[in-house]
């Protein structure tokens, strides 16, 4: 519509302005009004095609109409997004046109003593009038296309920052997503070590219990006392991993806190953080229970475990015994663990080797068994699937190598090397 006005208001200029051209020209008067509203109605497409604007503006200049289709065209040419030599050539032909014909104009009404000035003012004019309706429109039509083409920049890269943004707040999901599944698994596998190996003595226990309970009873108390220590054992492990739990969730890490104006930003911006707070509360969690989990100090007492609930089990240590960091202590006592477990559970009786070596870089363990009797193969325990899975599990995330499967003299073999560091 306001393109529509300036066009209306561009016709009727130039058809006034025709009146004269056409008396001028010896034309009839309504030729040259008809002609003004023709040329003047062209405004009506300046934003399309702003060139042909501006070459019927200098086309109409030496008939002395169309200074608003000229003015109005030369600031829609410069605002375009067109080469600077186009809108150059074009800007200089009006400049040109503008200076030429009022120069001759100048002249002519000094000549028939209209003017009565001296002869500097003639090209002092000319050059005014043309400076006049060129420079601004120009000048400004170029400072207005540079800002809207800066604003254009400022949008688009807005735009980038939104979408990676939200690219990173989904990939922070993932690895929150992904942070969560991995503390599952490893809770999972810590609940799986500590309440099988446990409870799978305390049924050994308390089948013994039930056989002896007549037969001898002080065999009878001292296996229900070993069945009451299992139960408190493995209690108080489970307490530990829940407290654990418990004290990681509480809230996100120091130094991870959002900051006060996180409920004023957009949720896209607020995902980052709040996911990156989830995976670092995650990791603090695990590294919290490794640190308090079992340790290769105690692999003497497991054993004897396993002796007391009556397998026959030797255990040799070979190198020179020291420590290691937490998390690959706690693996090597898990993988023996859960060996002597899958011991009672699928071959009861079977005499049983746990050998430790200590390397320059590397700790390893094997844990093998020999065939059991028929009779006594099963101890008929519960069996999940889980366990060689969640050893090898925890061997591969330290880097170590998991090897396991049946010997040739028919028993069972699971061994595992972990990198010392």
């Amino acid at each position: 519509m306001f393109d529509a006005s300036l066009a209306v208001v561009s016709a009727l200029e130039c058809a006034l302005e025709g009146i004269p051209f056409a008396r001028d020209a010896g034309i009839p008067v309504a030729a040259g009004v008809v002609f003004g509203l023709l040329a003047g109605s062209v405004l009506l497409v300046r934003r399309r095609w702003p060139v042909a604007v501006v070459l019927v503006s200098i086309a109409i200049t030496p008939a002395e109409m169309g200074f608003l289709m000229g003015v109005v065209g030369l600031y829609t040419l410069a605002a375009a997004e067109l080469p600077r030599r186009i809108i150059g050539s074009l800007a200089g032909m009006s400049l040109v046109g503008t200076l030429i014909v009022t120069f001759v104009k100048t002249r002519q009404d000094m000549s028939r003593g209209d003017l009565d000035i001296g002869d500097w003012f003639v090209p002092f004019a000319a050059i005014t009038m043309s400076l006049g309706f060129t420079a601004p429109p120009v000048l400004l039509g170029l400072y207005v296309g540079a800002r809207r083409r800066l604003m254009e920049s400022l949008r688009e890269r807005a735009d980038s920052l939104e979408r990676e943004l939200q690219l990173l707040a989904e990939r922070a999901e993932e690895r929150a997503e992904w942070a969560r599944n991995e503390e599952r698994t490893r809770i999972a596998r810590e609940m799986h070590d500590v309440v099988a190996h446990r409870v799978s003595l305390m049924v050994v226990h308390a089948a013994a219990l039930q056989a002896v309970a007549r037969k001898d009873p002080e065999k009878a108390v001292r296996n229900a006392a070993l069945v009451g220590d299992m139960g408190r054992q493995a209690l108080t492990e489970l307490r530990e991993m829940l407290g654990v739990l418990r004290s990681g969730g509480d809230g996100p890490p120091r130094g991870l806190s959002a900051p006060a104006s996180a409920s004023t930003s957009s949720p896209t911006a607020a995902a980052v953080p709040l996911a990156a707070v989830g995976v670092a509360a995650a990791a603090a969690a695990s590294r919290a229970a490794d640190d308090d989990g079992p340790s290769l100090a105690e692999i003497e007492d497991l054993v004897g475990q396993s002796a007391a609930a009556g397998m026959v089990v030797a255990l040799s240590v070979e190198g020179d015994v020291r420590s290691y960091a937490p998390l690959v202590e706690q693996t090597a006592y898990r993988v023996v663990q859960e060996a002597l477990t899958n011991v009672h559970k699928h071959a009861a009786g079977a005499k049983t080797y746990v050998r430790l070596a200590h390397r320059v870089s590397e700790i390893a363990m094997q844990v093998e068994n020999e065939p059991a009797e028929e009779a006594a193969s099963s101890a008929g325990l519960p069996s999940g699937g889980n366990g060689l899975v969640g050893m090898r599990e925890r061997v591969s995330a330290l880097g170590g190598v998991f090897v396991s499967g049946p010997t040739d003299a028919g028993g069972f073999r699971v061994s595992a090397v972990i990198p010392a560091s």
